[in-house]
């Protein structure tokens, strides 16, 4: 079971009412308050005193960059561009109110001749929550037969935003096309072009904006912005104080939670389970960006381990009889219920109960509610999915590929882990927001199932015995192409993601919770992209934003 499960594969070490905009491009307004993020620090607040050096004066840099947003001086395509490199430095949710305005006056851009205008417009605007229609937005860029104009291709800075705004696909044809299109005459040109936009180039294609982490693709836009003609000393300093702040609150989050894991011991008690709180930690590092959701990283990381022991547990250690009595006791939620499991059976179920509610007493002080049926419920289900693949594997029954699925998304540990930080950002389960909930969930589960399976025959070395859709679709379709298959679902997934991200009505969620599992789909990628260049990526990723 061990190579199916996500969490426990062994890859090593804005409140404005809608804005009605005139026009030709098909968009209808936006709630801004939906895509504001949750301020980490504002101007006028400094980050930690021992953060950043003497001579750095964090105020003063916010003021410069503002000024630059407000320079009358500048041309449209000049401040989106600034805005961009914000956007991509990770450090823009210090300006939304300038952005705001910004995105207000270049609207029209959209209407552009130009490639690089009105893509770069149209990508920003839908960022920012409009509806902006990429059919009508591109159809002046494409001939009768809806290819695009084969002229474009001398245009790289156009179509480097082309590729760009291809992956906010929520379904369009001109998108698809876009992508085929920029990404193959950018492949081509790579040799001909200087090497510091080559090298932007190639990492553009290697790590498409918007489905990689932006955490990662922020140290390298800062190097290809410090190789340019012209430099911009502010938006320069400010990124690198803010690279320098997160680091640090990600060194001392990782010392808490090794201190956990050292004291909680189970690793002593369980020679088999893994030892990967390095590894654990970056999930939430990932997901959960800011300064101000530092205890719910720590906390995250706390769950995800469990689910490692857990699986562990089921895959390595125990009898088919233990694994029932365990997951009967999951059911009970009573600490009475584990007199008789065995001695490292306890030790799990009294850490899993504890963490579990110390997270619920958490969510009931700061938000009021009462989570815990729905946690224990969460726990229970994912012990049933464990069972299920069991009983599989003991009985040598072989699920349809379909079946595999739905029941692997569950035990990837995906929607346990959410369901715990669904509470933790402080929202409730209700019939109104429950469709919400499951979409926003079960994308990025099942990204980051079919992105495992993908790999998991080759590339997988824990000894657990697993099926994968890979091989469950490849024996019902032999003649298939399983991998092309996979791409296209996963594709798809990522389509229902944006639609989420991206919807021009209302969310019954948060910013926070949506780009929380936007950010989990991404940080897939760099876990379980599986070809040669997946240990550097993870590795060179591990080092910048932690040591």
């Amino acid at each position: 079971m061990a190579a199916a499960h996500v969490f426990s594969s062994s890859v090593q070490p804005l409140h404005h009412s809608a804005s009605p905009v005139a026009g030709n491009g098909g968009w209808s307004g936006r709630n801004r308050s939906f895509f504001r993020p949750s301020t980490v620090i504002c101007p006028g607040r400094e980050p930690p005193s021992d953060v950043l050096s003497d001579d750095f004066d964090f105020q003063e840099s916010l003021t410069n960059v503002q000024a630059l947003l407000h320079h009358r001086q500048t041309s449209r395509r000049g401040l989106l561009t600034t805005v961009d490199h914000l956007k991509r430095l990770c450090i823009d949710y210090y300006f939304q109110d300038e952005i705001d305005t910004i995105m207000d006056s270049c609207a029209d851009l959209i209407h552009s001749d130009d490639l690089l205008d009105a893509t770069l417009s149209l990508r920003l605007m839908r960022e920012a929550g409009y509806y902006v229609s990429a059919d009508d937005v591109l159809r002046k860029f494409r001939n009768d037969n809806g290819d695009f104009n084969l002229g474009l291709s001398k245009d790289i800075r156009g179509l480097l935003s082309l590729q760009d705004m291809s992956h906010l696909n929520v379904g369009e044809s001109s998108l698809y096309n876009a992508n085929e299109f920029s990404s193959r005459h950018l492949r081509f040109a790579i040799k001909y072009l200087e090497p510091n936009l080559a090298r932007y180039v190639r990492r553009s294609l290697d790590h498409p904006y918007h489905v990689s982490l932006m955490q990662y693709k922020a140290r390298h836009q800062l190097s290809f912005l410090q190789n340019m003609p012209t430099r911009n000393m502010a938006i320069e300093n400010l990124a690198l104080a803010e690279f320098t702040i997160k680091k640090l609150q990600h060194q001392r989050e990782m010392q808490e939670v090794k201190r956990w894991w050292m004291d909680l011991g189970l690793t002593q008690e369980i020679p088999a389970a893994r030892d990967h709180i390095l590894k654990w930690y970056m999930w939430p590092m990932t997901v959960l960006e800011g300064l101000s959701f530092s205890r719910y990283r720590i906390e995250i990381t706390k769950i995800i381990s469990m689910v490692y022991i857990v699986d562990d547990i089921f895959d390595l250690v125990a009898t088919q009889e233990e694994l029932s009595l365990f997951t009967e006791a999951i059911k009970m939620w009573d600490l009475a219920a584990v007199d008789s499991l065995p001695s490292y059976m306890r030790s799990c179920y009294k850490a899993l109960y504890t963490i579990t509610s110390d997270i619920a007493d958490m969510v009931s002080k700061e938000h009021g509610l009462s989570p815990i049926n729905h946690l224990k419920k969460a726990w229970a289900t994912l012990f049933n999915g464990f069972m299920i693949e069991g009983k599989w594997l003991s009985t040598n029954q072989i699920p349809t590929s379909e079946d595999y699925l739905r029941n692997g998304i569950v035990t990837s540990g995906a929607p346990l882990v959410f369901m715990h930080l669904l509470f933790m950002l402080g929202h409730e389960l209700t019939e109104g927001n429950n469709d919400d909930i499951h979409r926003i969930i079960s994308c990025p589960a099942k990204i980051m199932r079919l992105w495992d399976d993908m790999g998991s025959a080759k590339d997988e070395s824990q000894n657990g015995l697993d099926g994968s859709y890979k091989e469950l679709y490849q024996r019902e379709n032999p003649s298939g192409d399983v991998e092309k298959h996979m791409l296209e679902m996963i594709g798809s997934e990522w389509e229902c993601m944006n639609r989420e991200c991206f919807s021009w009505t209302k969310s019954t969620l948060s910013h926070s919770f949506i780009i929380a599992s936007l950010n989990f789909a991404r940080m897939v990628r760099v876990m379980y992209g599986y070809d040669e260049q997946k240990l550097p990526v993870l590795e060179d990723y591990t080092r910048m934003l932690l040591f």
